[in-house]
């Protein structure tokens, strides 16, 4: 997963744009090519650093799931209502999470 800064995108952009016009005129100059490498490659560590901290937080949620759903169980008759409802934001947290990892795997 590439995560790209908006300067980033930018100056890609730019040296994509550059390095076009050079090919059309078969004079790419080889410092475009290691210059948009090196964006990729910063932008890929930052990518896998994010992806890492999206799964760091679904292992989280579904801990929280897991932790809730034993919560109704355990629950008194008085208590039931509120571990239910505490469950069921427990689950939309790790919908919104799952959906964010998937989003970003797909990216």
């Amino acid at each position: 997963m590439y995560s790209y800064t908006r300067a980033e995108s930018r100056e890609r952009g730019r040296l994509f744009r550059k390095g076009f016009r050079q090919a059309l005129a078969d004079n790419v100059d080889p410092q475009l090519r290691q210059r948009i490498d090196r964006i990729d490659k910063v932008a890929a560590e930052r990518g896998e650093r994010e992806l890492n901290a999206l799964y760091d937080v679904r292992g989280n949620d579904r801990q929280a799931v897991a932790q809730a759903k034993a919560a109704v169980r355990t629950a008194s008759r008085e208590e039931k209502a509120a571990a239910r409802q505490a469950l069921r934001n427990a689950e939309q947290q790790l919908k919104r999470s799952e959906r964010a990892v998937n989003k970003a795997e797909q990216q």
